[in-house]
């Protein structure tokens, strides 16, 4: 049978990378759980061995459930039934399966129901299940949400959600509004304290809800009277078993069309306050938020390896002037482009997966003890490497999937452009990921201040002091000729003092520290694996080009290119 994990060498590849030795040993706290659960892991071999079983599993139901029913979930979709949100039945299945295999609620603490596993494997079974079927991806990927209740909600709401959760409950971020998109700040959603009855209640609309009505729902809500801005918000807990939200409609989409995207009205419904008034938008929505566009990274990362197998196989059985196209330049060219900068982008989500799990080991054991002031500079570290990677994986990994699924198409001809092949669907389904949970251009913003305060080129730098062998001279070279002009470029446009000028050349300079990062991380991964030697080869030469022209873009403008710009 077929196996989206095992036939995928690096997926095993991340699993193993050095790091993980510390993340594991964080994460189960020197494995205390090993004599309160039988399935807990007794040292560190046992729990990647944990690891490699669960996404595993998540490989052949992805293979041999998800894959199979996509199409038909797709031309399907979900319904409006009796005022629910009725998922297609392909999806029904898929989402019993899963429940089944108590695969809900990987992350969480075995005490509530969860297996407790590191961010790693979580979002490696997020890439498997979006190389299935991307919509399922959304069903499946917000189960992260319930981090925040286990982050800052008290112990009477983590029993209440974590454990439903962990038994496969479904979950909904219920964030943006008609007039709140991007800038969540506006939320008007009001919530309501009734003292007598010690209640909140919800009143307002909620639009572009991904997995609206879900069972468990994390909503964005006004409490202060009085305020229109980000510190009037707050974060509450609205339960679907108390049926007082409307559905007023399903969005008719482009792609992801198994996911429902719901617009939604909510009439004096009941909630619960998770953490402190005030702090919904400032502190829970950006946790979770952060969690979430990880999740994005996977699902696109997904759709990269779906749509480069894709190519490959049609470019292999597809034949032209009397050979297979795999054999004219044009396309063996585009093809390798497609599998390098995948495996690029890979190395570059697991990083962040790698660094997030770090400082939220570190938040949890937190929680039980005193960190040393050791443990505090590690998870400080840790933190501020996750903040400054994670807009960067969003970025280039949703972009990377849409451009990806372009030549995959293209490579198709004709034939991509028709619904007999798995091509168009991914195609679509990838066209969102650039824009939901912050789009490029939001990314940029967050990734700029890594740009602007050094700290990227601080990475870049350590990574050129890890050691590596000999004939990776080569590489290393281009990247430091990179480094050194990117650091350049740095330097002139925040030389004018002009911050509208910074974030006019914004995503160049964010492009150019993203791509010698990622190649800095393949050639790491070609120093633990040969294999590796020919994709990093490949894609320094890629980005080699990339980031000349955007320093020579750079190195021709002016600030007073900007009224040029301006219409």
């Amino acid at each position: 049978m077929a196996n989206f994990y095992t036939d995928n060498k690096s997926l095993k590849f991340h699993l193993g990378h050095p790091l993980m030795k510390k993340i594991v040993k964080l994460k189960e706290d020197n494995f205390a759980d090993k004599d309160k659960y039988d399935y807990a892991p007794h040292d560190f071999e046992d729990a990647i061995d944990s690891y490699e079983k669960v996404v595993e599993i998540v490989g052949d139901l992805s293979a041999n459930i998800l894959a199979p029913l996509a199409e038909s979930v797709d031309h399907e979709g979900p319904k409006i039934v009796n005022n629910e949100v009725v998922y297609a039945k392909g999806t029904q299945i898929g989402l019993e399966a899963f429940r089944k295999a108590e695969l809900m609620g990987m992350s969480l603490p075995r005490q509530y129901g969860g297996l407790n596993m590191s961010t790693v494997p979580y979002i490696m079974a997020g890439e498997i299940v979006a190389r299935a079927d991307a919509a399922f991806c959304n069903i499946f990927g917000l189960q992260d949400c319930a981090e925040t209740v286990l982050e800052f909600g008290d112990e009477a709401l983590k029993k209440k959600y974590l454990t439903r959760v962990c038994a496969g409950d479904t979950c909904a971020m219920d964030l943006t509004e008609p007039d709140a998109g991007s800038d969540l700040g506006a939320v008007q959603l009001k919530a309501t304290y009734d003292a007598e009855k010690k209640q909140w209640f919800l009143n307002g609309v909620k639009r572009f809800i991904t997995n609206g009505d879900a069972d468990v729902n994390f909503v964005l809500a006004r409490t202060e009277d009085g305020t229109s801005d980000a510190r009037g918000l707050s974060l509450l807990m609205y339960d679907r078993n108390d049926k007082s939200v409307i559905v007023r409609r399903l969005e008719n989409k482009l792609g992801i069309k198994g996911s429902p995207t719901c617009e939604l009205v909510f009439k004096n419904a009941p909630a619960e306050l998770c953490g402190d008034r005030k702090m919904g938008l400032i502190k829970y929505i950006m946790f979770l938020m952060n969690g979430a566009r990880l999740g994005i990274g996977a699902q696109s990362v997904g759709l990269c390896e779906a749509a480069y197998r894709e190519a490959l196989a049609y470019a292999h059985e597809r034949e032209q002037f009397g050979k297979p196209i795999i054999q004219f330049p044009a396309v063996y060219e585009m093809i390798t482009n497609m599998k390098v900068r995948t495996q690029a982008v890979r190395s570059l989500m697991y990083e962040t997966s790698r660094f997030v799990d770090v400082y939220k080991a570190y938040d949890l054991i937190a929680k039980k003890r005193d960190l040393t002031p050791e443990e505090k500079a590690d998870a400080r570290v840790y933190s501020k490497l996750a903040d400054m990677y994670t807009p960067l994986t969003k970025l280039f990994s949703s972009e990377y999937s849409n451009s990806i699924a372009y030549d995959s198409l293209q490579v198709h001809g004709g034939s991509g452009f028709m619904k007999d092949y798995p091509i168009e669907r991914i195609y679509r389904d990838a066209r969102i990921t650039s824009i939901y949970e912050g789009t490029t251009q939001l990314q940029v913003v967050a990734a700029i201040r890594g740009v602007a305060t050094g700290g990227l080129l601080t990475q870049i730098k350590a990574y050129e002091a890890e050691q590596v062998e000999p004939k990776f001279d080569y590489l290393r070279s281009i990247l430091s000729e990179l480094t050194d002009e990117y650091a350049r470029c740095v330097e002139l446009v925040k030389g004018t003092k002009n911050t509208e000028y910074l974030d006019f050349h914004a995503r160049r300079l964010v492009e150019m520290a993203g791509n010698i990062v990622m190649g800095h991380l393949l050639v790491l991964d070609a120093n633990r694996d040969d294999e590796y030697y020919s994709s990093a080869e490949v894609f320094i030469k890629l980005i080699y080009s990339e980031n000349k022209q955007k320093s020579m873009y750079i190195d021709k403008s002016d600030v007073k290119d900007l009224s040029l710009y301006k219409i």
